[in-house]
């Protein structure tokens, strides 16, 4: 029988449980490491709302420097019950942000071209990936990364690849160059929109098109104008829309360990769940103040899970990985743009 620590395996949102052994624990084992990870959030937190930074990058950047706390085994049940359940639960509450009807708002021509320009760019990221020598489930996670949503999709594309196909480090990875490109796209496409001289519209289009998470997304289209602003929220929101297909299509084509593709296939229930509260979102009007609750506590669950992927990520992986990583995120991102401003330059 081969002795192997824990510590020796790469310590990622394992989603079929087929890497590390789930270890016999009470509720009272999951409070020591929740109770770091949930510090960590707030802290994060407080960095957001005092000095405008992203949510995700704050307690991604607070994780990774609190990552000697991995060590301690105390924290381990924790750690991973934030890392992974508390991920898939946000990723069910991020359903109810959409609806059918969003997507149906933009109409025909422009949801045609957003829907090429996600298919691409996620082509893009597996064409690098595997150019650069990185497989494609790590091009499936960058290039999903740089279509969807960010690191909301990172996370949700992680959970669905599982850590036999997409390690904690590359996971890591991803969360700090896509949180570092949407914040660095926030400032920049507008200025791309202007030179383009594009009116409200096109505008709109390429900023929501384009960049990476939807707090940047929107803070750029409405830095631009309002109705920029009210633009690009209808077609990021049509882009977080697409995240569900876009997890189930990964599903099917990295299934479950030991499954057949073509005779098995099993969406994970955090799929459904996000599928079920999306039509639930169409079928009737959430009242506002659920609908804000949910959000609130979609963004919490993501970010703490974020701070303990942080603090749970082989930091030795990290440092050595090269600037490969790095080019798998940033060529999707550049198609993204150059497609998204030539739709948005036929829109406008």
């Amino acid at each position: 029988m081969i002795n192997m620590s824990t510590r020796s395996l790469p310590q990622g949102a394992d989603l079929y449980g087929d890497l590390e052994p789930a270890p016999r624990v009470t509720p009272v084992h999951y409070l020591p490491g929740l109770g770091v990870a949930v510090l960590a959030t707030l802290a994060a937190g407080y960095l957001s709302d005092h000095y405008g930074a992203p949510l995700t990058l704050m307690a991604l950047l607070i994780g990774l420097s609190l990552n000697f706390l991995s060590a301690d085994a105390r924290l381990a049940p924790g750690l991973a019950f934030a890392s992974r359940t508390l991920l898939r639960l946000g990723i069910v509450l991020v359903g109810l942000r959409v609806t059918i009807a969003q997507v149906a708002d933009l109409g025909p021509w422009a949801l045609v071209a957003l829907l090429l320009i996600v298919a691409a760019t996620i082509g893009a990221g597996v064409v690098a990936a595997r150019t650069l020598g990185l497989g494609a489930a790590f091009g499936t996670l960058a290039g999903g990364a740089v279509a969807i949503c960010g690191a909301s999709a990172a996370l949700a594309l992680a959970a669905v690849l599982g850590e036999r196909r997409a390690s904690q480090a590359q996971l890591t990875l991803v969360l700090v160059i896509v949180s570092a490109l949407s914040s660095f796209a926030m400032f920049l496409y507008p200025i791309v929109a202007h030179l383009m001289r594009l009116d409200d519209t096109g505008a709109g289009f390429l900023i929501g098109a384009s960049i990476h998470d939807v707090a940047q997304a929107l803070g750029a289209g409405y830095s631009f104008s309002p109705g920029a602003g009210e633009t690009a929220a209808i077609v990021k929101l049509a882009r977080v829309a697409l995240l569900a297909p876009v997890l189930a299509l990964a599903a099917l084509y990295f299934p479950t360990e030991g499954a057949k593709r073509t005779a098995y296939f099993r969406l994970p229930w955090f799929v459904i769940g996000f599928f079920a509260l999306a039509a639930l979102n169409s079928a009737i009007t959430i009242p506002a103040m659920v609908g804000d609750i949910a959000q609130q506590t979609a963004s919490a669950m993501l970010a703490c899970a974020v701070a303990a992927t942080g603090m749970r990520s082989p930091m030795n992986t990290l440092l050595d990985s090269g600037p490969r990583p790095m080019l798998a995120v940033v060529i999707p991102t550049v198609v993204a743009l150059a497609l998204a401003a030539m739709a948005a330059a036929l829109l406008s």
